[in-house]
C-alpha cells in the first residue's frame, strides 16, 4: 500500500510538472507573419510602436474614422495576430469608430513572449497610448475584448474609467474553463493561469455589453452568462449564433445592429 501511495504521489507530481509547462502552449497560439495590412482593405491606418512599463516593444494599428471622437480599443483572441481581424476592424469602422488594435507580446511584430501578466501590461500600454499620446478623453474610449482578449479588456476596465466595455465569447476564469472542459484533469493539476474576469468585472462601474453564443464549442456559454450575472448595471447580454471563431459573422445582421444600438445608448 505504501508503495502505491509513493507511486501515486510521484505520478501526480510528474503530471503537474509536465502540465505546468504545457499550459502555456495550450493557451497562447501566436503567429508572427502579418499577411495583410489595412491598406489592402482600403482603410487608412497608422503603424504604431509603443513601449510597455517593463520595456517590451509592441506593434499595433490605429485606423482613424473621419470626424469621430470615439475609439475602440481592440484586444483580440489567443491565436494569430492583428492581421487576422479584418472583418471585425471593418465592422467597427463601419459603426463610426476609430479603432486601435495591438498585438500582445510575442504576437505579430511585437517583442517578447506571451504571458498573463504581460497581457495586462500590454493592455495598460495601449490605454496610455490612446489617452496620453493620442489625446483621447477616457470617456470616449470603448474597451473591447474577444475570447482570451476579454481578460485583458476586463482587467484594464476594472482600473480605468472608460465609456463602455464589450466582452465577446470570453471566459469567467481559467479555473471555471478548466472545470467545464477538463473536469477530472482540472482537479489534479495546479493552474498556472488565473484570467479571473469574474473578479475584474465586479469593479467595472460603467456600461457593459456581453455577447456569447450557445453554440460556442470552445468557450462554454454558461461562462459568458456568469460574467454577465456578475457585472454591475447598466449591462446588456446578447445571444449570438454560430461557433467560437465565426459567431460574430454568422450572427449578422443582428450582431452589428445590437452593437449599433448599444453604442448609441452610451
Amino acid at each position: 500500500m505504501t508503495g502505491f501511495v509513493i507511486y501515486a504521489v510521484f505520478g501526480l507530481l510528474l503530471l503537474n510538472g509536465l502540465m505546468y509547462f504545457q499550459q502555456k502552449h495550450m493557451i497562447f497560439y501566436p503567429m508572427s507573419k502579418l499577411y495583410q495590412t489595412p491598406a489592402q482593405w482600403d482603410l487608412d491606418y497608422e503603424d504604431v510602436t509603443l513601449q510597455t512599463a517593463d520595456n517590451v516593444q509592441l506593434h499595433g494599428w490605429y485606423i482613424p474614422h473621419q470626424q469621430s471622437e470615439n475609439v475602440l480599443l481592440f484586444f483580440h483572441g489567443n491565436a494569430g495576430n492583428i492581421s487576422h481581424r479584418r472583418e471585425s476592424i471593418e465592422l467597427f469602422h463601419h459603426l463610426g469608430l476609430n479603432v486601435f488594435i495591438i498585438d500582445y507580446r510575442g504576437y505579430g511584430q511585437s517583442e517578447g513572449s506571451p504571458s498573463e501578466q504581460g497581457l495586462y501590461q500590454d493592455a495598460n500600454a495601449a490605454w496610455l497610448y490612446l489617452t496620453a499620446e493620442k489625446g483621447f478623453d477616457p470617456e470616449n474610449v470603448i474597451i473591447f475584448g474577444r475570447s482570451l482578449g476579454g481578460a485583458a479588456a476586463a482587467k484594464l476596465a476594472s482600473r480605468v474609467q472608460a465609456r463602455g466595455l464589450i466582452l465577446e465569447s470570453t471566459l469567467s476564469s481559467a479555473r471555471d474553463f478548466a472545470r467545464a472542459v477538463f473536469r477530472i484533469l482540472s482537479r489534479l493539476v495546479v493552474m498556472r493561469y488565473d484570467f479571473n474576469i469574474a473578479q475584474y468585472i465586479q469593479h467595472v462601474n460603467y456600461p457593459v455589453l456581453v455577447l456569447h453564443s450557445p453554440e460556442d464549442e470552445i468557450m462554454p456559454f454558461h461562462l459568458g452568462e456568469k460574467v454577465y450575472d456578475l457585472a454591475n448595471q447598466p449591462k446588456q447580454f446578447v445571444r449570438m449564433r454560430g461557433d467560437h471563431n465565426n459567431g460574430f459573422l454568422l450572427s449578422q445582421p443582428e450582431y452589428q445592429q445590437e452593437l449599433d444600438r448599444w453604442l448609441k445608448t452610451l
